[in-house]
């Protein structure tokens, strides 16, 4: 099966409208041979709007908020698809359930493990890094999926303020 990469543009490069984002959504959905959905459309939507990451059941609760009948097994069915279609990217953040954002700027994650703050940091971090894995172990980093766990920088100065 083919799939079409969804190529998403933030604001800052030129995006006004919110309801241009979710036409590309769609229309990649229908490019790639998929029903558009009033469900569909709603999951579009969320994501569109979300300031952040969202795990699924957060998804789930501003769809129904809107759709009260779209099941959580249907927004899971559609996060799944539009993941398939390229249109976001889920990532595993720590001990927390996996979180999915629209595609674009590839970026990684630090999470610190003491209050769970999860910042974005470029891609650009990880490139030695997955060029060194590829060269020894022959190993592909998925840089959309990077998560790395530690301490913040205040929690560590909480800490040593405490000690």
């Amino acid at each position: 099966m083919h799939t079409l990469a969804f190529q998403w543009r933030t604001y800052s490069e030129g995006m006004a409208d919110p309801q241009n984002s979710v036409d590309e959504i769609l229309s990649t959905v229908r490019g790639g041979a998929r029903r558009v959905t009033v469900a569909k459309r709603t999951v579009a939507e969320v994501l569109v709007e979300a300031s952040g990451h969202l795990t699924v059941d957060e998804v789930t609760l501003a769809v129904q908020d809107r759709r009260p009948d779209v099941s959580p097994s249907t927004v899971y069915r559609i996060l799944e698809e539009f993941e398939e279609l390229k249109i976001v990217v889920h990532t595993h953040l720590g001990q927390s359930a996996a979180v999915y954002h629209l595609s674009g700027a590839v970026h990684g994650h630090l999470t610190c493990e003491v209050c769970n703050y999860t910042m974005q940091i470029p891609a650009a971090h990880f490139d030695v890094l997955g060029k060194d894995l590829q060269k020894t172990y022959g190993f592909l980093l998925d840089r959309h999926h990077v998560a790395i766990s530690g301490t913040c920088a205040h929690c560590q100065s909480v800490r040593r303020h405490n000690t």
